[in-house]
């Protein structure tokens, strides 16, 4: 090759024979010739022009003036082409610095989340406890062994959460705040899960206002503040489908492994939430419909294996659906679910409107998106003369899937969130985007306003057990008892309320423990004259609603403390009466007083 010959060209054939030129004697790149970038050849003035090969591959002809024949070169070897994603699917995101791809990754998980704690913190000691908490607050307290008896006997499918909440109450205590700290914490942590999955499914923008709506919405304060298993649900549902998505995106070992072990997170969590995998399989599906032959195996082999861990418990609770068997819906109750879902009306209305509309521009994913909101609970009703499972609250996972579609209905405005142009646009269609993803916030974030004030209240129908403990410990002597009336699980309530005084009255008609029966209530002294006698003043808690204090507990029981005892004063709470009984001095004078002996009563303390 001659040395003032220009470098080669970058791709093109490296020098390595010490300068020999393989082309030389044909002409075709000759010395002279120049590259014309992107236009496909070699031209050289003086001696001929190099024909660009064809749109589909046609080998080029290169001429010489004033010569008849013409060389045409063998083909060179074509570059493996990346096939284009289908119309209907997002195309993948890339960033040229992994650092700066991560970061946008953590902001978008964080922003959402940072939103939702915010919301659910505030006043998050305020309320309440209600029935369902006060039965998280005794099984979790509970020794292990105790645990293990009341499991077998009732909330078998709560038995992780309660093991959870058992050991965290070990280390931070069981008042309210403490206590509603684990919950917050999963249900912030979904609102940035569904802004993951909203970015991978569809956009970033999609995803950012998927989380911050989710993080407004009264549901996410209200169940966010709940000592119960809802939040982790919800948060076990959003990791699973995250995963999932992933997985099928750019499969790996590592993240089928990663979905694996998610899949029984989903059924510890509550059993109900089970019916998204029916929104997986759709989505697996579709993938072997687009010909990858491998997911459904890998698909297959995950949920088997994940299932294992779910199913004996599943088995086990179904003997003890009687503990819901009063849930048993009616038309009404499925009319009303929307707004019991997301907490109002005014919250549920334009949620599902722009959820509707956002199935037809969510492309290929606008189907699992349908089964995820539509299966759980039609088959919930459905079934609920036999699993009684069919309440919003069991079904809060399906809200994060109606967010994530209005969201996709919103940002439509600014240009397309599926298929391969999804998120691109001139600057001002993106700005627009954003500037809608604000607005949208404000909007439902407004219309949030009195549903989140309204969860920060007492639970509707709840009674008052925080002011009955606070009148008792201010007005209680030496030697009280306390007895109960009513059907709202009093005694747990009050053994809540009074677990840090010393000084408490006795609960003076337990016979038998709930420690003792394995269960969430206590057998109460078939004799109450017995068990009353050492009893100088009674607190009678009492929460029947029609309005009698006594109507709630035996008539034996009733007719005793009648005759024994005097009322001294009645104060009416919330749902709930405190009577102040004295005993009279009749039954003071009763010689039979002194027969009984509180050592020789089967009472467990």
């Amino acid at each position: 090759m001659s040395p003032h010959a220009p470098a080669p060209y970058g791709g093109g054939y490296p020098d390595a024979a010490g300068g020999h030129d393989p082309y030389a004697e044909q002409g075709a790149y000759a010395g002279q010739g120049t590259y014309a970038g992107g236009q496909g050849g070699y031209a050289d003035p003086g001696q001929g022009t190099y024909t660009d090969p064809g749109p589909y591959g046609a080998p080029g002809q290169y001429a010489v003036p004033g010569r008849q024949d013409s060389y045409a070169p063998e083909p060179a070897a074509a570059e493996p082409v990346r096939p284009r994603p289908p119309a209907d699917e997002p195309a993948d995101e890339e960033p040229e610095d992994p650092k700066s791809g991560r970061l946008a990754t953590a902001v978008i998980f964080l922003v959402p989340t940072a939103l939702a704690f915010a919301l659910i913190l505030r006043g998050i000691g305020d309320r309440q406890l209600w029935r369902d908490e006060h039965a998280t607050w005794w099984a979790a307290t509970l020794s292990i062994h105790d645990l293990s008896l009341l499991v077998r006997s009732i909330d078998v499918v709560f038995t992780p959460y309660y093991v959870l909440m058992h050991l965290w109450i070990a280390i931070a205590g069981d008042s309210p705040t403490a206590m509603r700290i684990p919950g917050a914490v999963a249900m912030a942590a979904s609102a940035g899960l569904l802004a993951l999955l909203g970015r991978r499914l569809f956009t970033t923008q999609v995803g950012l206002l998927a989380g911050l709506a989710f993080a407004v919405v009264p549901v996410t304060t209200r169940f966010g503040q709940e000592i119960r298993p809802y939040a982790f649900a919800v948060a076990a549902v959003l990791l699973s489908t995250l995963l999932l998505a992933r997985a099928l995106d750019r499969p790996s070992f590592r993240v089928w492994v990663a979905y694996t072990l998610s899949v029984p997170l989903i059924g510890w969590s509550h059993l109900a939430s089970m019916a998204v995998l029916g929104a997986h399989l759709v989505m697996i599906l579709i993938a072997r419909r687009a010909g990858d032959k491998i997911v459904g195996w890998a698909y297959a082999a995950a949920c088997t294996l994940g299932m294992c861990f779910v199913i004996p418990m599943a088995v086990s609770g179904s003997g003890q659906s009687g503990q819901i068997a009063w849930n048993n819906p009616v038309l009404k109750d499925l009319i009303d679910f929307p707004k019991n879902l997301f907490g109002s009306w005014a919250v549920a209305v334009p949620v599902m409107a722009l959820g509707v509309l956002g199935l037809f521009f969510a492309g290929r994913r606008a189907l699992p998106l349908a089964v995820w909101i539509v299966l759980p609970p039609l088959a919930t009703y459905a079934t609920a003369a036999q699993l009684h499972l069919f309440l919003p609250r069991y079904l809060l996972f399906t809200a994060p899937a109606w967010v994530l579609l209005a969201a996709v209905a919103v940002v439509r405005i600014a240009g397309p969130v599926a298929g391969a142009k999804a998120g691109t646009g001139a600057a001002a269609r993106r700005g627009l985007g954003w500037v809608l993803v604000a607005a949208a916030v404000a909007g439902l974030a407004f219309q949030s306003l009195p549903g989140i004030r309204e969860t920060r209240q007492n639970a509707l129908g709840e009674p008052d057990f925080r002011g009955a403990a606070q009148l008792i410990e201010a007005g209680q002597k030496k030697g009280d008892g306390i007895v109960f009336s009513g059907v709202m699980s009093e005694r747990r309530a009050m053994d809540y309320e009074l677990r840090n005084d010393a000084g408490r009255p006795r609960d003076s008609l337990m016979y038998r423990t709930p420690q003792e029966l394995g269960s969430f209530g206590a057998l109460e002294c078939p004799d109450a004259a017995r068990c009353l006698a050492k009893a100088d003043r009674l607190w009678l808690v009492s929460t029947t609603l029609d309005g009698q204090p006594f109507s709630g507990m035996p008539k034996t029981t009733a007719t005793v403390i009648h005759k024994s005892f005097k009322v001294v004063k009645t104060k009416k709470l919330q749902y709930l009466q405190l009577v102040l009984l004295e005993r009279t001095r009749a039954a003071t004078d009763d010689p039979s007083k002194g027969e009984d002996d509180a050592a020789k009563r089967k009472v467990h303390t």
